[in-house]
Protein backbone atom coordinates (compact mmCIF):
# COMPACT_ATOMS: atom_id res chain seq x y z
CA UNK A 1 0.00 0.00 0.00
CA UNK A 2 1.28 3.23 -1.21
CA UNK A 3 3.35 4.82 2.41
CA UNK A 4 2.42 8.36 2.48
CA UNK A 5 -1.25 7.38 2.19
CA UNK A 6 -0.85 4.89 5.14
CA UNK A 7 0.65 7.27 6.77
CA UNK A 8 -1.09 10.73 6.54
CA UNK A 9 -1.97 12.52 9.64
CA UNK A 10 -3.37 15.93 8.11
CA UNK A 11 -7.29 14.99 7.76
CA UNK A 12 -7.12 13.75 11.88
CA UNK A 13 -5.48 17.25 12.72
CA UNK A 14 -7.77 18.85 10.41
CA UNK A 15 -11.25 17.30 12.43
CA UNK A 16 -9.75 18.54 15.53
CA UNK A 17 -10.37 22.08 14.48
CA UNK A 18 -13.65 21.62 13.23
CA UNK A 19 -16.13 23.94 14.26
CA UNK A 20 -17.85 20.55 16.56
CA UNK A 21 -20.92 22.93 17.96
CA UNK A 22 -21.88 23.78 14.35
CA UNK A 23 -21.65 20.19 13.60
CA UNK A 24 -23.44 19.16 16.70
CA UNK A 25 -26.15 20.98 15.84
CA UNK A 26 -27.15 20.18 12.12
CA UNK A 27 -26.84 16.74 13.42
CA UNK A 28 -29.27 17.60 16.12
CA UNK A 29 -31.80 19.42 13.82
CA UNK A 30 -30.70 17.53 10.09
CA UNK A 31 -29.01 14.64 10.92
CA UNK A 32 -26.28 15.71 8.37
CA UNK A 33 -23.22 17.96 8.68
CA UNK A 34 -20.49 18.68 6.38
CA UNK A 35 -16.97 19.41 7.43
CA UNK A 36 -15.56 20.94 4.46
CA UNK A 37 -12.25 20.51 3.23
CA UNK A 38 -11.02 17.92 5.35
CA UNK A 39 -8.55 16.33 3.09
CA UNK A 40 -6.49 17.88 0.40
CA UNK A 41 -6.36 17.62 -3.28
CA UNK A 42 -3.21 15.24 -3.13
CA UNK A 43 -4.76 13.14 -0.55
CA UNK A 44 -7.70 12.28 -2.02
CA UNK A 45 -6.38 11.01 -5.40
CA UNK A 46 -3.69 8.81 -3.94
CA UNK A 47 -6.62 7.33 -1.73
CA UNK A 48 -8.92 6.73 -4.67
CA UNK A 49 -5.96 5.68 -6.61
CA UNK A 50 -5.42 2.27 -3.76
CA UNK A 51 -8.89 1.07 -5.26
CA UNK A 52 -6.62 -0.71 -8.46
CA UNK A 53 -4.78 -2.57 -5.45
CA UNK A 54 -5.32 -6.11 -4.48
CA UNK A 55 -3.33 -5.78 -1.07
CA UNK A 56 -5.33 -4.22 1.83
CA UNK A 57 -8.56 -5.26 1.40
CA UNK A 58 -10.48 -8.24 2.45
CA UNK A 59 -13.30 -7.82 0.22
CA UNK A 60 -14.81 -6.89 -2.88
CA UNK A 61 -18.46 -6.12 -3.29
CA UNK A 62 -20.35 -5.96 -6.75
CA UNK A 63 -23.25 -4.20 -5.69
CA UNK A 64 -25.62 -4.99 -8.41
CA UNK A 65 -25.34 -8.89 -7.40
CA UNK A 66 -26.76 -8.41 -3.99
CA UNK A 67 -30.11 -5.71 -5.40
CA UNK A 68 -27.84 -2.79 -3.87
CA UNK A 69 -27.69 -0.45 -7.02
CA UNK A 70 -24.98 -0.27 -9.40
CA UNK A 71 -21.17 0.61 -8.51
CA UNK A 72 -18.57 -1.24 -6.40
CA UNK A 73 -16.90 -1.12 -3.24
CA UNK A 74 -13.91 -2.42 -1.30
CA UNK A 75 -13.65 -2.98 2.72
CA UNK A 76 -9.93 -2.24 4.08
CA UNK A 77 -8.76 -5.38 6.14
CA UNK A 78 -7.14 -5.11 9.39
CA UNK A 79 -3.75 -3.10 10.13
CA UNK A 80 -5.74 -0.32 8.56
CA UNK A 81 -3.98 2.09 6.68
CA UNK A 82 -2.19 4.49 9.69
CA UNK A 83 -4.05 7.53 8.41
CA UNK A 84 -7.35 5.95 8.12
CA UNK A 85 -7.01 4.48 11.55
CA UNK A 86 -5.97 7.56 12.74
CA UNK A 87 -9.38 9.25 11.57
CA UNK A 88 -11.51 6.34 12.47
CA UNK A 89 -10.51 7.10 15.96
CA UNK A 90 -10.36 10.73 16.03
CA UNK A 91 -13.95 10.60 14.54
CA UNK A 92 -15.29 8.68 17.26
CA UNK A 93 -13.86 10.43 19.64
CA UNK A 94 -15.51 13.73 18.64
CA UNK A 95 -18.62 11.82 17.66
CA UNK A 96 -18.96 9.65 21.26
CA UNK A 97 -20.62 12.84 23.72
CA UNK A 98 -23.02 13.35 20.73
CA UNK A 99 -23.79 9.24 20.46
CA UNK A 100 -24.63 9.25 23.81
CA UNK A 101 -26.13 12.14 24.05
CA UNK A 102 -28.66 10.81 21.54
CA UNK A 103 -29.24 7.53 23.41
CA UNK A 104 -30.33 9.37 26.60
CA UNK A 105 -33.13 11.41 24.74
CA UNK A 106 -34.24 8.09 22.99
CA UNK A 107 -34.44 5.88 26.38
CA UNK A 108 -31.66 3.56 24.93
CA UNK A 109 -29.36 2.19 27.84
CA UNK A 110 -26.04 1.62 25.75
CA UNK A 111 -23.50 3.86 26.34
CA UNK A 112 -20.22 4.72 24.19
CA UNK A 113 -16.86 4.43 25.77
CA UNK A 114 -14.81 7.33 25.55
CA UNK A 115 -12.26 5.75 23.52
CA UNK A 116 -12.98 4.04 19.71
CA UNK A 117 -10.49 1.25 21.20
CA UNK A 118 -12.77 0.58 24.07
CA UNK A 119 -15.33 0.01 21.36
CA UNK A 120 -13.72 -2.00 19.31
CA UNK A 121 -13.36 -4.25 21.92
CA UNK A 122 -17.09 -4.51 22.57
CA UNK A 123 -17.46 -5.01 18.96
CA UNK A 124 -15.31 -8.10 18.74
CA UNK A 125 -16.16 -9.58 22.01
CA UNK A 126 -19.41 -9.51 20.36
CA UNK A 127 -18.11 -10.98 17.52
CA UNK A 128 -18.01 -8.40 15.00
CA UNK A 129 -14.14 -8.49 14.14
CA UNK A 130 -14.70 -7.30 10.39
CA UNK A 131 -13.31 -3.94 9.50
CA UNK A 132 -15.76 -1.96 7.93
CA UNK A 133 -13.94 1.46 6.49
CA UNK A 134 -14.35 1.13 2.93
CA UNK A 135 -13.42 2.74 -0.49
CA UNK A 136 -16.35 3.05 -2.85
CA UNK A 137 -16.56 3.46 -6.22
CA UNK A 138 -19.19 4.54 -8.97
CA UNK A 139 -19.29 4.75 -12.83
CA UNK A 140 -21.72 6.13 -15.33
CA UNK A 141 -25.04 5.07 -14.36
CA UNK A 142 -24.30 3.75 -11.36
CA UNK A 143 -25.86 4.84 -8.05
CA UNK A 144 -25.80 3.13 -4.25
CA UNK A 145 -29.56 2.39 -3.18
CA UNK A 146 -31.15 4.14 0.23
CA UNK A 147 -29.92 2.20 2.87
CA UNK A 148 -28.46 1.61 6.70
CA UNK A 149 -25.06 0.23 7.06
CA UNK A 150 -25.98 -2.17 10.49
CA UNK A 151 -23.93 -5.17 10.53
CA UNK A 152 -24.06 -6.77 13.85
CA UNK A 153 -25.65 -6.09 17.80
CA UNK A 154 -23.24 -3.36 18.10
CA UNK A 155 -24.11 -0.27 15.67
CA UNK A 156 -21.97 3.30 16.07
CA UNK A 157 -25.20 6.05 15.47
CA UNK A 158 -22.65 8.26 13.30
CA UNK A 159 -21.08 7.97 10.63
CA UNK A 160 -18.83 9.67 7.89
CA UNK A 161 -18.48 9.79 4.10
CA UNK A 162 -15.22 11.59 2.19
CA UNK A 163 -15.74 12.58 -1.36
CA UNK A 164 -12.61 11.82 -2.85
CA UNK A 165 -13.46 12.88 -6.65
CA UNK A 166 -13.79 16.26 -7.64
CA UNK A 167 -17.81 16.79 -8.94
CA UNK A 168 -17.72 18.76 -12.35
CA UNK A 169 -14.16 17.29 -13.17
CA UNK A 170 -14.22 13.65 -12.65
CA UNK A 171 -17.85 13.03 -12.36
CA UNK A 172 -21.37 14.65 -13.12
CA UNK A 173 -24.72 13.66 -11.12
CA UNK A 174 -23.97 11.02 -8.17
CA UNK A 175 -25.45 13.50 -5.51
CA UNK A 176 -25.20 12.21 -1.51
CA UNK A 177 -28.51 12.32 -0.60
CA UNK A 178 -30.10 11.47 2.99
CA UNK A 179 -34.01 10.66 3.69
CA UNK A 180 -35.58 11.36 7.24
CA UNK A 181 -38.85 9.26 8.00
CA UNK A 182 -40.56 10.85 11.26
CA UNK A 183 -43.66 9.18 12.14
CA UNK A 184 -47.11 9.45 10.68
CA UNK A 185 -45.20 11.88 7.68
CA UNK A 186 -43.61 11.19 4.14
CA UNK A 187 -40.82 11.13 3.75
CA UNK A 188 -37.97 13.99 3.83
CA UNK A 189 -34.88 14.18 0.96
CA UNK A 190 -31.86 15.97 0.98
CA UNK A 191 -29.27 16.50 -1.29
CA UNK A 192 -26.22 17.35 0.22
CA UNK A 193 -24.07 19.23 -2.25
CA UNK A 194 -20.14 18.15 -1.64
CA UNK A 195 -16.62 19.23 -3.22
CA UNK A 196 -13.94 16.93 -3.53
CA UNK A 197 -12.20 16.30 -0.28
CA UNK A 198 -15.55 17.58 2.39
CA UNK A 199 -16.83 14.46 4.24
CA UNK A 200 -20.18 14.38 5.78
CA UNK A 201 -21.32 12.99 8.68
CA UNK A 202 -24.71 11.22 8.93
CA UNK A 203 -26.66 9.37 11.20
CA UNK A 204 -26.90 5.46 10.63
CA UNK A 205 -30.12 4.71 11.30
CA UNK A 206 -32.26 6.88 13.44
CA UNK A 207 -31.56 10.15 15.71
CA UNK A 208 -34.13 11.98 18.37
CA UNK A 209 -36.29 14.77 17.37
CA UNK A 210 -38.38 16.80 20.23
CA UNK A 211 -41.40 17.27 19.60
CA UNK A 212 -44.80 18.24 21.64
CA UNK A 213 -44.35 15.22 24.13
CA UNK A 214 -41.25 15.26 24.18
CA UNK A 215 -38.15 13.44 22.10
CA UNK A 216 -39.37 11.24 19.48
CA UNK A 217 -37.02 8.57 16.82
CA UNK A 218 -36.37 9.59 13.24
CA UNK A 219 -35.59 6.78 10.81
CA UNK A 220 -32.80 8.05 8.55
CA UNK A 221 -31.28 6.17 5.28
CA UNK A 222 -28.72 7.39 3.12
CA UNK A 223 -27.81 6.33 -0.90
CA UNK A 224 -25.89 8.33 -3.90
CA UNK A 225 -27.94 9.17 -7.01
CA UNK A 226 -27.22 8.18 -10.76
CA UNK A 227 -23.55 8.69 -12.00
CA UNK A 228 -24.22 10.73 -15.55
CA UNK A 229 -20.79 10.52 -16.56
CA UNK A 230 -17.03 9.68 -15.13
CA UNK A 231 -15.83 7.95 -11.75
CA UNK A 232 -17.03 8.72 -8.60
CA UNK A 233 -14.81 7.58 -5.32
CA UNK A 234 -15.57 7.81 -2.27
CA UNK A 235 -14.21 6.96 1.25
CA UNK A 236 -16.60 5.46 4.13
CA UNK A 237 -15.42 5.35 8.21
CA UNK A 238 -18.37 3.38 9.42
CA UNK A 239 -17.53 3.65 13.89
CA UNK A 240 -18.66 -0.37 14.31
CA UNK A 241 -17.13 -3.47 12.61
CA UNK A 242 -19.07 -6.02 11.30
CA UNK A 243 -19.95 -9.86 12.01
CA UNK A 244 -18.24 -12.48 9.49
Amino acid sequence: MNAAVAEFASPARRLAGTAWGAVESALDERGVAIVPGLMARGECRALASLYAADAGFRSRVVMSRHGFGRGEYRYFDYPLPGGVAALRGALYSQLAPIANRWNERLRIDTRFPATHAEFLARCHAAGQTRATPLLLQYGGGDYNCLHRDLYGEHVFPLQMAILLSAPGEDFTGGEFVVTEQRPRMQSLVEVVPLAQGDAVIFAVNERPVNGTRGDYRVQHRHGVSRIRSGCRHTLGIILHDAQP
